[in-house]
């Protein structure tokens, strides 16, 4: 078992952690700091003969849990196209997801409907407003923002260990008709993203992914699937 690392050599140091720290101008609380400057703190390092029993093999990856989505597409008779493992922030990463996707449906390219746009990874959130909600409700509210209805665009974003930062749903759910849904009961999905409250906007439509711990983690998977306007 991996885990995030318990048994897994870690090549980075206490001293890089610092030096960030240092770089970015970073205040972090002093017992924080007085643990990256204890050196009893430090991670096993490769090649410590503590790990010289430890043997690790993946049995599942981000990119199998892509590829058997893919599979699971292609049986149902709708094209894939994988984007891989992607990171940064989340209501940028889901631009260029809305702009695929508004391609797709506008003018059939790279690929045309019915298909699915996959993806994974981890993304990040700045966080800016108080409201509640982890990386996929964010990724799925500003697509939301983005595409505005756009017929046809159905989508899922959700993190594989049922845990969507620190609330209790796994992501969330898109529908055509989740933003004027969300308009109708008075929430403006501009507003609901400026205050980081992709929860509260997905719980608000009924439309949050709730599975609890999965006990397995392959990052985050997101789906897009377009069907042609005449479904």
């Amino acid at each position: 078992m991996i885990a995030s690392g318990p048994t897994v050599a870690d090549p980075t140091t206490s001293a890089e952690a610092l030096a960030i720290l240092e770089r970015y101008h970073i205040e972090v609380p002093a017992n924080v700091r007085a643990w990256l400057e204890d050196p009893r703190s430090e991670t096993l390092k490769p090649g410590d003969p503590m790990l010289s029993r430890s043997h690790f093999q993946l049995i599942a990856t981000p990119q199998q849990s892509l590829d058997a989505a893919a599979q699971a597409a292609l049986d149902a008779g709708i094209t894939p196209l994988i984007l891989g493992d992607l990171e940064g922030e989340a209501r940028e990463v889901a631009k260029v997801h809305a702009g695929i996707a508004r391609q797709v449906v506008l003018h059939g390219q790279p690929i045309a409907a019915p298909c699915v746009i996959l993806s994974g990874g981890e993304t990040t959130v700045t966080v800016r407003g108080n409201g509640r909600g982890g990386r996929n409700a964010e990724f799925l509210l500003a697509l939301t923002e983005a595409l505005q209805g756009l017929p046809g665009v159905y989508a899922l974003a959700g993190d594989t260990d049922g845990i969507d930062g620190s609330e209790d749903n796994a992501g969330a759910l898109m529908t055509p008709d989740s933003f004027a849904r969300a308009e109708a009961l008075g929430l403006r999905a501009a507003d609901s993203l400026a205050d980081n409250d992709g929860y509260g906007y997905f719980a608000a439509l009924d439309s949050l992914i709730v599975t609890g711990p999965t006990r397995t983690n392959v990052n985050d998977f997101r789906a897009i699937l377009i069907l042609p306007s005449s479904d």
